[in-house]
């Protein structure tokens, strides 16, 4: 049943209401009985009480109070089974209760001071004044402790009920004080789906700069927020966002510059667009792989195509090409992630994606031989399963007869894969012969030439499958000969197996990284 506004709140709805939190409220219930003992007010506040109207879990808890944070710590002790003072600087005491997180919170007014990353604090002592605080209305709701009385000034439930996100007061005063409430509400937007207003968009757009003052590890954790968002239009609908309304310019521009113009010189397909269709296509792929809300993939999909604005030309017959764009794109990706403070792992696994994702066009139309598809599993590594869900949403043509041939190519190139795994053990790639065997056939010392001859035969074993220890060994003095090395005259043949990262081999001491 839809929720009316809460100043309109008829006596059994506002029971209704009062049920709904009542079950929420269960694990904090005691701990209101005990602030009020102790002369202090408690109340369920912010993304805990909007998500009970919503019908949502909220595995963690957030309450608000009137003592400050040393009260807290007083009135908790004994009652808690764990308590953490990471935040007791801006006014947050966490707490851990059979099983449950609870963050318990002084009412507070935040705010930037100008040229700093860090936001003061300033404590107040009126739940309704830490209410008008907050970023949007939805979350500018509480439930007041053990009563569960609602206190909902700003008609959160009204703009609940009609999915918009509206801020309690001004939005330029909201979006001055914490810049971060932009980039929240494209988010917010990308989670619930809901409309931010005319007049905040507004406020994005002019305050957009703000966001300078905001540390990159704050931007990075709403940016995966936003990019995990369920439902493949649930990204999409928040990068948009962030694109109309100027606040991508400071955190992702790389994004709004595939917004390419259309004209007589450089015409071409809508980059931009694209993008975000090749980035919900993903989305809706990732379950087919096992890779259901995979922050990489998506990263990946929503970046393969930034390098294209860098490498854009026009070519003679008035066609446009973007000629190694995915060369130039995988450094992007590389350079912007690593500014945002995006995991290490993360950085090297999309620059990788965006790298590799032309491959497979690279192949389609002359075939596949053995050798290009024990390269592509190769080059793809542990990413292989992300590649083939980047490869196949990369496919947007509005052509029928051509996205099914695509398709069709890219299923036998998923066949081979399998046909060949299962014959060769793909995932598993070694040249016929390891470091150690390579020193003893040839008599040469650790270095550089034993990572040399390792390259060899790992390329030859691309190109024709396994050699055999016997063939291994000729094609191996063969190349030591064209080198000029001095072979000794008689091999001892293959030894026994070199232990992992042993010399030679990927990560060992012989170079053949």
């Amino acid at each position: 049943m839809p929720v009316p506004d809460s100043n309109d709140l008829t006596p059994g709805q506002r029971r209704a209401a009062a049920g709904l939190l009542r079950a929420a409220a269960v694990p904090v219930a005691p701990l209101g009985r005990l602030f009020a003992r102790h002369g202090h007010e408690l109340a369920l506040v912010g993304g805990s009480v909007r998500d009970v109207f919503l019908g949502r879990d909220h595995s963690d808890l957030d309450l608000t109070t009137d003592a400050r944070p040393e009260q807290v710590l007083e009135i908790i002790k004994g009652w808690a089974d764990t308590v953490w003072e990471v935040g007791i600087d801006f006014g947050t005491v966490g707490v851990r209760k059979g099983g449950k997180n609870i963050e318990i919170t002084t009412y507070r007014s935040e705010r930037y001071v100008p040229h700093s990353r860090k936001p003061g604090v300033e404590y107040g002592t009126s739940l309704v004044a830490d209410l008008s605080r907050r970023d949007f209305t939805v979350n500018a709701m509480a439930a007041r402790l053990p009563s569960l009385e609602l206190v909902d000034p700003f008609g959160g439930l009204r703009d609940l009920n009609n999915k918009v996100l509206r801020t309690p007061g001004r939005p330029e005063d909201s979006f001055t004080d914490d810049p971060l409430r932009m980039l929240r509400a494209a988010r917010l937007a990308a989670q619930l789906g809901f409309v931010v207003t005319p007049e905040a968009q507004a406020a994005m757009t002019a305050l957009a700069t703000r966001l300078e003052v905001v540390s990159a590890e704050r931007i990075k954790d709403e940016l995966a927020k936003l990019m995990l968002a369920p439902g493949p239009d649930g990204p999409v609908r928040g990068i948009a966002l962030l694109v109309d309304s100027g606040v991508a310019d400071q955190v992702l521009p790389e994004i709004p510059k595939l917004r390419l113009e259309v004209d007589e010189h450089f015409r071409h397909k809508d980059v931009y667009q694209h993008s975000l269709t090749v980035l919900a296509q993903a989305i809706a792929l990732e379950p087919e792989y096992r890779l259901a809300g995979d922050l990489v993939v998506r990263l990946a999909a929503l970046l393969h195509d930034i390098g294209k604005p860098r490498t854009r030309r026009l070519l003679p017959d008035g066609r446009v090409a973007f000629h190694h764009h995915e060369v130039a794109g995988a450094a992007m990706a590389r350079a912007r992630l690593s500014k945002l403070r995006f995991p290490s792992a993360v950085v090297q696994d999309v620059a990788t994606l965006v790298g590799l994702h032309l491959r497979f066009h690279g192949y389609n139309e002359g075939g596949w031989t053995d050798s290009a598809v024990r390269r592509y599993v190769r080059d793809a590594g542990p990413l292989l399963s992300r590649l083939h869900v980047l490869t196949r949403a990369d496919c947007t043509t509005r052509n029928k007869q051509k996205a099914q041939r695509l398709a069709r190519a890219y299923d036998n190139l998923e066949k081979r894969i399998a046909f060949l795994a299962e014959q060769e053990e793909l995932d598993k790639i070694r040249p016929d012969l390891d470091g150690n065997q390579i020193m003893a056939i040839l008599g040469l010392p650790q270095g550089p030439l034993v990572g040399k001859a390792y390259r060899h035969l790992l390329e030859l074993r691309m190109d024709h499958g396994p050699l055999g220890p016997d063939r291994a060994v000729q094609e191996l003095r063969r190349w030591a000969g064209e080198e000029g090395l001095d072979v000794p005259g008689e091999s001892p043949g293959p030894a026994g197996p070199g232990a992992p990262g042993g010399p030679g081999e990927p990560g060992g001491s012989g170079g053949a990284e």
